[in-house]
């Protein structure tokens, strides 16, 4: 650490979230340097664990979320865990939670409690709605939030039922907003130091998966409720913007083609040898253009089918449009850009059976210092760092550590039974 850019150095983060949201924001703290403590449940721990996953017991959606972090296996439902939440609560920084509203109160661990014991702390709290609200107690995943927010309405053609993006997008936006909460609140206690306190209530980071959604949907309700528009799902297209879509090449890879800008269009329509649509005067605006996206996208199609991709880029990026291919992930790994940007990351991990060897993983973002900066580590082993955690920061002794993991133990097999 002594060597690498750590901006969060020096923080601590008690982690005791699961699935995507509140692990997302432990993650980019962990990234920039803050030491996380991630607490699981025991045998079981994180459910993300089991989420895709194709061998072992640990799948490498938990390695990539839970990367830089430590593992540490508490019972939260013995008073002992919770008294040990709170025993780390102490010496914590920030808590990332994101389970229903009301279950860290009925715990008794809640904000009231937390502040008891650390006066500074920053609690972060993830949920479907809020915190506040007639619909807090609900409970909800991504797909509901994405659908509350708008966003599943725009996502699809406009001729069937709207569909999902490939990843939970509610949940990584919402651990986004999170993580910025979250240093916020840093930020203003420490240049706040000295003087009067802040109060509990402006310590307590509220993000609703529904509402970090409605946050990236752009104009959405100003339009509707300026003009009376309702946004129509347009497929590969956005709305009001032409031409811009993606278009199958010679071959059948597509690509993408974002040739709306006054001054792009008129390069973009000679690159394709339709000069005459570049400068029809009917098409100089983009409003204008979007009227006519049929016919403009038509006459784009039948360029780019008698290209293959990589030729139909060579030509486009001549001509200064913007354009790119539609990658997999085979093409993401191969990537000299994200290679010069130390985007690609290669480790030997376990499945929790086996070590497999060379496996990419996505960097961190955002680049400081020219490229990624390294994973420390990824996902850990449920529970690898309990003893440790007992013994350096909590100041139990060996026997009393033991002793903790075996109660947690007996506990476990009394359940089972």
């Amino acid at each position: 650490m002594e060597d690498t850019i750590a901006p969060l150095k020096g923080v601590r983060v008690l982690e005791l979230g699961n699935y995507i949201a509140a692990p997302t924001a432990g993650r980019m703290l962990a990234d920039f340097g803050a030491e996380v403590i991630k607490i699981e449940r025991p045998r079981t721990g994180d459910e993300l664990r089991n989420w895709r996953l194709y061998a072992g017991n640990t799948s490498m959606l938990y390695r990539t979320v839970n990367r830089n972090k430590k593992s540490m296996v508490l019972d939260l439902r013995s008073e002992e865990g919770r008294a040990l939440v709170l025993e780390l609560a102490a010496k914590s920084d920030i808590v990332l939670e994101n389970f229903r509203p009301g279950t860290l109160e009925k715990w008794g661990i809640g904000p009231g409690r937390l502040n008891e014991v650390n006066p500074d702390l920053i609690l972060t709290r993830i949920s479907a709605f809020g915190q506040t609200g007639p619909l807090s107690a609900r409970p909800g995943f991504a797909a509901v939030a994405e659908a509350f927010g708008g966003f599943r309405e725009l996502v699809g053609d406009p001729d069937r039922p709207p569909v999902r993006v490939g990843v939970s997008i509610g949940d990584s936006i919402a651990g986004i907003y999170a993580a910025f909460g979250s240093v916020m609140a840093l930020f203003e206690r420490e240049t706040r130091r000295g003087r009067k306190p802040i109060p509990l209530e402006h310590r307590i980071i509220d993000v609703a998966l529904n509402e970090a959604m409605l946050s990236v949907m752009e104009s959405l309700v100003p339009d509707y409720t300026a003009y009376g528009i309702r946004r129509q799902r347009t497929g590969g297209r956005m709305e009001g913007i032409a031409p811009s879509n993606a278009y199958v090449c010679k071959g059948g890879a597509s690509i993408v083609v974002a040739g709306n800008g006054d001054g792009i269009f008129k390069r973009y329509m000679e690159a394709i040898g339709r000069p005459d649509l570049g400068n029809d005067p009917a098409l100089q605006s983009n409003a204008a253009r979007w009227e006519r996206r049929e016919e403009l996208d038509a006459a784009i199609g039948e360029w780019s089918a008698r290209h293959t991709a990589a030729g139909a880029l060579a030509i486009l990026d001549g001509a200064g449009v913007p354009a790119g291919p539609i990658y997999t992930a085979a093409d993401i790994v191969e990537d000299g850009q994200y290679a010069a940007r130390n985007m690609i990351q290669r480790f030997s991990v376990s499945t929790g059976e086996d070590m497999l060897d060379d496996v990419a993983f996505p960097g961190i973002v955002p680049v400081i210092g020219g490229e990624s900066l390294p994973i420390r580590n990824l996902g850990p082993d449920l529970g690898e760092d309990t003893a440790g955690i007992l013994q350096e920061l909590l100041g139990r002794s060996a026997e009393e550590t033991q002793r903790i993991l075996e109660d947690m133990g007996a506990a476990l097999e009394q359940e089972i039974r």
